[in-house]
């Protein structure tokens, strides 16, 4: 049965990389309005979470918010379908970094990089984009599917332009095994965390907030730089990301201060256009 699955999962990819992006868009609308007029999907958690960080807008404000939420999230849906089929030269003009050359320095010195974002716009491209743009081997971590087939034809296509995917369950490992490479590890570090014992918490949005500890434990054991990589819509499937280095030396910072520079950059993203946050998922489940 997985088999099978996998089999008309592959047939919808290739047939929906077909249809051309302005084709596509008209899909997202529709996907738009089915999600936020018809399912009203994770309503109540967006709204909580809305109202949590913006407790002095109105409600027509919150209102206008949410429908950008909506709409992004439909976006960001059909354009990882369509990731999978993309040409080289669809993928650096249309998910473009802006000043590679901020790696330069870095990647001479012979070293590796952490690269840091959060759900924020177009986060799925940046698989494909980072190795075409960047000196580096990129290495992004995922959640393997439960359909294995399914999972071979992800992992094919998500590293087909250079970049690895590995298994959250062997992020260790990876750092270990890549010990001597030129390696850009590929980290949205905005989820909520699983583990409170383990979490790094700081003010986020005036909440206090449990963040996770991976990017901030492989930097300074390593002592790999940190770079947020900011990412913004330009207009509707044509994205720019600016790299900022956050921590150029993280041995030298204090336990926590990765983490709270990291949320800080990410607040100060979200502030500007916070329609284009991932806010339906509970990001403040967890209390100190």
């Amino acid at each position: 049965m997985k088999l099978i699955v996998a089999f008309w999962f592959v047939v919808f990819v290739f047939f929906f990389g077909l249809i051309p992006f302005w084709g596509l868009y008209r899909i997202s609308d529709l996907i738009y309005f089915i999600l936020y007029r018809i399912v009203g999907y994770r309503k109540k958690v967006i709204l909580s979470n809305l109202k949590k960080a913006f407790p002095n807008k109105s409600e027509k404000e919150i209102n206008q918010i949410i429908s950008m939420v909506y709409l992004n999230l439909s976006d960001v849906i059909i354009e990882g379908i369509k990731g999978f089929t993309m040409f080289r030269s669809q993928i650096v003009t249309r998910h473009k970094i802006i000043n590679p050359e901020v790696l330069d320095s870095i990647y001479q010195s012979g070293g590796s990089i952490i690269g840091v974002t959060g759900h924020y716009c177009n986060w799925e491209w940046g698989s494909l984009s980072a190795s075409l743009q960047t000196h580096y081997e990129p290495i992004a971590f995922y959640k393997p599917l439960s359909n294995k087939w399914i999972d071979r034809f992800m992992l094919w296509s998500r590293s087909k332009y250079g970049t690895k995917l590995t298994s959250i369950y062997e992020t260790s490992n990876t750092f270990e095994n890549k010990l001597g490479n030129k390696s850009f590890y590929l980290m949205a570090a905005d989820q909520n965390p699983s583990k409170r014992k383990k979490s790094i918490w700081v003010d986020f949005l005036g909440i206090d907030t449990a963040f996770l500890d991976g990017p901030e434990r492989y930097a300074k054991k390593y002592n790999y730089p940190v770079v947020y990589m900011d990412v913004q819509r330009k207009k509707r499937g044509y994205y720019t990301i600016e790299l900022s280095v956050i921590a150029p030396d993280p041995s030298e910072l204090p336990d926590g201060e990765i983490t709270k520079r990291y949320a800080e950059k990410l607040e100060s993203v979200i502030l500007k256009e916070p329609g284009n946050w991932l806010w339906s998922h509970r990001r403040w489940k967890l209390k100190r």
